[in-house]
């Protein structure tokens, strides 16, 4: 992350009956786009990681950004709708080294 800048790790929910895992990994991809560009063009975010969770209909995505309200321009700019978004805290992933 740029230093200087301030950044939360949020996860934001999404739940869409009726939708395959095709369209889950579309949705999914359309939010990394939007987050990739808004970083491009200067904004503080950054797209992590989505799961998406086909039994459920749904899939999380984790992003990092300086503020929730950047995090909701992702997703206007998506064209995709987020059920809930809640700051989380992320631990190491399986098989680092300390």
């Amino acid at each position: 992350m740029t230093s200087g800048r301030s950044w939360s790790t949020y996860l934001v929910e999404h739940y869409q009956p009726g939708v395959t895992a095709e369209e889950l990994e579309r949705s999914a991809t359309a939010v990394r786009d939007a987050a990739l560009a808004l970083e491009h063009a200067g904004q503080p975010t950054r797209f992590v990681s989505s799961t998406i969770v086909p039994a459920d209909e749904s899939f999380l995505c984790l992003l990092q950004a300086s503020s929730e309200r950047l995090v909701r321009e992702t997703y206007a700019h998506a064209g995709i709708a987020c059920d809930r978004i809640s700051i989380a805290i992320t631990t190491a992933r399986g098989g680092e080294q300390p």
